[in-house]
């Protein structure tokens, strides 16, 4: 077993490092959870936004916000072509983590102070970014802004997304003071960009089973998101006969079940985690119940079999008892392999001074995984060592995270210095 080298790294990367992480830890954290509430277009979202300026200005880094609110720092000239381009997100899950993130927008930064500390020669512009909404925890579609800079989400879909008060993506983006008329395919800046590198926290446990506190992404599963909406007959809890009653709930907890049997024999995923209810009383029958399914698998056969099985399931559930079923996919993104030239050169630069850099797949969505299909992109993991993700449990030992600032530097050293 081999592990990565210089782990603590200089004592300069360190101090940068966690010198950011603690003016970032605070924005957005709730009190009673411990988790994080960054939803797009929010107080606290504007609070991370504010930070990212922050650290591009004192940094003396031309900043500037894209047409879909997507934030980026630019080291050299915008316009040069063939940038170099990192980053993450900063918006979180409901009560989620600190490092889901966060942890490549800080580590970019400090990367960007290792190189400068090098005293290295950039050839090549670099940016960092942080893409709005990749969580999609308030509108329920993921990546919003990277799906909106690829073309991969229409100004039309766009308008239409909603939040649980019913205000719209534009709406909310108007109120946080951007112009929405202005959402749309951004093509002339993905032109530009060479390559993107994203570092995030590993959502899993594979680099702790081998020992390695960094590893490279090969491949993002095929991952989507259905809606069930289960319409019943609202009635009388206390009156209604068992045998008289039109109950959705019964036909949503059945399908939920289904969707853990399909998912367990084909070795894929599936998660029943949000739902609504109507009326929502506690003594009312309900008349509507609505869960949304998310699920992934390691290739699209076996995902279309387990989503297949859930849908037949939940229909002859709901034929047998008189519940009326619509089924809507909300999202899909597709298998992602990230480009095999860029992979292997990311190993290559690593190689000298990490030794051996395992290479492993992941069912968790991200920006890189959307740009993949305009632009060659690469991730690398650091190591999560309770394995937990989307929860305030969710962590990196702090020499993992400095040792993940130093594989990036590494990498953007070989791509934009050379």
């Amino acid at each position: 077993m081999t592990s990565v080298a210089r782990t603590d790294g200089p004592p300069h990367t360190s101090t940068s490092f966690h010198e950011m992480w603690a003016d970032l830890k605070p924005i957005g954290r709730n009190a009673t959870s411990g988790g994080y509430r960054r939803y797009a277009w929010t107080a606290a979202d504007q609070d991370c936004r504010a930070w990212f300026r922050a650290q591009a200005e004192s940094r003396g880094l031309t900043y500037e916000v894209d047409r879909n609110g997507n934030q980026w720092a630019w080291q050299g000239d915008p316009l040069a072509g063939d940038a170099v381009v990192t980053g993450s997100h900063l918006d979180s899950v409901p009560d989620g983590g600190a490092f889901d993130g966060p942890l490549g927008v800080v580590s970019s930064f400090a990367a960007l102070d290792e190189l400068r500390h090098r005293g290295v020669e950039f050839t090549k512009p670099l940016a960092i970014t942080n893409f709005g909404d990749e969580e999609g925890a308030r509108f329920g579609l993921a990546c919003v802004g990277s799906r909106l800079a690829a073309g991969q989400l229409t100004v039309a879909k766009a308008h239409e997304l909603r939040d649980a008060d019913g205000t719209t993506l534009p709406q909310a983006m108007e109120a946080a003071g951007y112009d929405p008329t202005t959402i749309g395919p951004d093509p002339d800046r993905l032109s530009r960009i060479g390559a993107f590198v994203e570092l995030h926290v590993e959502q899993g446990r594979a680099l702790d089973l081998t020992g390695h506190p960094v590893g490279i992404a090969s491949a993002i599963w095929p991952h989507g998101r259905w809606r069930f909406d289960f319409h019943g007959e609202a009635n009388h809890a206390g009156t209604t006969r068992l045998e008289d009653r039109r109950d959705p709930m019964l036909t949503y907890a059945e399908t939920v079940v289904a969707a853990r049997r399909e998912a367990q024999l084909a070795g894929a995923l599936a998660t029943f985690a949000k739902i609504t209810v109507e009326p929502n009383g506690v003594n009312a029958i309900p008349s509507l119940v609505r869960g949304w399914l998310d699920s992934r698998a390691a290739d699209q056969a076996t995902l279309d079999q387990v989503i297949a099985g859930i849908e037949q399931a939940a229909r002859e559930n709901a034929t047998r008892a008189g519940i009326d079923l619509r089924i809507t996919q909300e999202s899909f993104t597709p298998v992602v392999e990230f480009e095999h030239a860029l992979r292997d050169e990311l190993a290559k630069l690593l190689q000298g001074g990490h030794g051996d850099i395992p290479v492993l797949g992941t069912g968790a969505g991200h920006d890189a995984g959307i740009l993949s299909a305009s632009v060659p992109t690469a991730m690398l993991f650091v190591r999560n060592p309770t394995g937990i993700s989307h929860s305030p449990a969710e962590y990196a030992g702090e020499d993992d995270c400095v040792a993940g600032v130093i594989a990036l530097a590494d990498v953007l050293e070989g791509l934009a210095c050379t």
